[in-house]
């Protein structure tokens, strides 16, 4: 039997875009730990609050963890970008995992904003 935040698209998505993060960053140089690091913490958080939240009973609990959710959407950004600059990842997969973030905070941002509208 599956958790109810299982279903829901975002967090199976949020789920991708980890995974992803975790094999492209395991190519990683000797010597960008750091960045690595960085981005798998990000990439897992989205996730992983996603999780948390829906197993809070409070519609302010779950807003706080999707909206920390969103905001590691918007953390994997800068080492995304330094990844890039420095020839770690490709521009062609660069952008497509820009455009996975740019979906996922949209689809929190959704889920917030409809948190008013559902009964917890």
């Amino acid at each position: 039997m599956a958790f109810a935040f299982e279903k829901l698209i975002v967090y199976q998505r949020a789920v991708d875009f980890a995974d992803r993060v975790f094999q492209l960053t395991a190519t990683f140089p000797r010597g960008f730990y750091f960045l690595a690091d960085q981005l798998n913490r990000a990439a897992l958080s989205i996730p992983n609050n996603i999780a948390e939240g829906n197993g809070r009973f409070t519609k302010a609990d779950r807003r706080n963890f999707f909206g920390i959710a969103r905001g590691s959407t918007q953390e994997c950004v800068p080492p995304l970008e330094l990844a890039r600059r420095r020839g770690l990842v490709q521009s062609v997969e660069h952008d497509s995992l820009k455009a996975n973030l740019e979906e996922i905070a949209r689809m929190l941002a959704g889920l917030i904003n409809g948190l008013e509208n559902r009964p917890i």
